[in-house]
């Protein structure tokens, strides 16, 4: 091996090497962006998370405000429960305005208040036509299964004779022995 190709195969190995560890030599400021991604994501993490409380303390009010209406939460109960959700309510609203630069005196419960109200109507709104469309009330239950039972005492003609099963006005034979019943 002469001096020439040894030289070669060194200059190569340093170009190499510097190739390799350019990124160990810039400068801070060319990282600076990768930190400002990393800021960014973190506070875009944290709004995301934001919005996630908004939205479980919105549905976890509209329960509350239902579960009070149909009694199943006592009344020395619930104005505590519900003002301990506004509060919390409130301060996840503050620091979502923080964050995307809203002022701070924005009025947080109004806001808070017009969404809960919001749920509220559509809420009441799904009650009314589930209420129209399925379940009738329990005047007309009873209504219903009076009516039922009148027609079918005037359709039953007594027993059978010889087994005793329930026999209508209808039937000329027996549906359990097959006696005959009408002469």
């Amino acid at each position: 091996m002469d001096i020439g190709t040894v030289f070669l195969v060194l200059a190569l190995a340093v170009l190499v090497g510097l190739f390799i560890s350019q990124p160990f030599f810039r400068s801070f400021n060319n990282r600076t962006p990768l930190l400002d991604t990393a800021r960014v994501d973190s506070v875009e993490h944290r709004r995301s998370a934001l919005l996630a409380e908004r939205d479980r303390l919105f549905s976890a009010l509209q329960d509350l405000d239902f579960d009070f209406a149909l009694g199943k939460i006592p009344e020395e109960d619930y104005p505590v429960q519900r003002a301990e959700l506004l509060r919390h309510a409130a301060g996840v609203l503050r620091e979502l305005d923080a964050l995307e630069g809203h002022p701070a005196e924005a009025a947080v419960e109004e806001r808070i208040e017009r969404e809960v109200a919001a749920r509220r109507a559509d809420a009441a709104s799904r009650r009314v036509a589930a209420a129209e469309n399925a379940i009738p009330q329990e005047d007309e239950l009873e209504e219903l299964i009076a009516r039922r039972r009148a027609q079918r005492k005037d359709k039953a003609a007594g027993f059978c004779p010889k087994c005793g099963q329930v026999v209508q006005r209808s039937d000329a034979f027996c549906s359990n022995c097959g006696t005959r019943l009408h002469d």
